[in-house]
């Protein structure tokens, strides 16, 4: 039997292998459709949702306006926002739904996630991959873990980096992100 750290520092191997094999250039047109949009609107759901919801989170620390679509303060999509879609298999048709309706309202799409082939993927302007394994995908990676945690945990990690990227180019110190975080809690 292996040891919790042990298995701990695995998965943490695993993730890394997964983030070496994501495309930089689709990183980095993701991390300025970001810094471009008016408003960005995220949405994901089970876990998955968890480590989107938690870049939005991210992202109104640095000072953009950004919502979790299903709040009940979440304002319209319009022309000039930016729908970021955490789909790790590509295939939930209430996340399809929000897609095309965002499409609709003018809105750009730009969707994370492990299966590029998936319905999911073909309704987004700007595709960001996380080769890792997920939930209901259809991926060669190998985890010990069970259905899509690595995609999770890979998804979380990536976009935390693009939130480090969004916060160097807006030339923002941490101090400045701190200022934004609740302070009645």
């Amino acid at each position: 039997m292996t040891g919790i750290r042990d298995t701990a520092v695995g998965i943490a191997e695993e993730v890394r292998a997964a983030l070496t094999r994501v495309d930089e250039a689709q990183a980095e047109g993701f991390a300025q459709a970001v810094l471009d949009a008016r408003r960005i609107v995220v949405a994901g759901v089970g876990r998955e949702g968890l480590a989107a919801r938690a870049f939005t989170m991210r992202l109104g620390h640095a000072g953009l306006d950004a919502h979790w679509v299903w709040d009940d303060t979440a304002p319209p999509v319009l022309d000039g926002d930016l729908l970021v879609v955490v789909s790790g298999s590509g295939r939930i048709a209430h996340l399809e739904a929000v897609a095309t309706g965002a499409r609709a309202a003018g809105a750009t799409t730009a969707v994370v996630t492990a299966a590029p082939s998936g319905v999911t993927a073909q309704l987004a302007d700007h595709l960001l991959v996380v080769p890792a394994a997920a939930y209901l995908a259809d991926t060669a990676v190998e985890t010990v873990q069970p259905m899509g945690s690595q995609f999770e945990q890979a998804v979380l990690v990536l976009l935390d980096a693009i939130v480090l990227r969004i916060v160097e180019a807006r030339g923002l110190a941490f101090a400045d992100l701190a200022q934004r975080h609740r302070n009645i809690e």
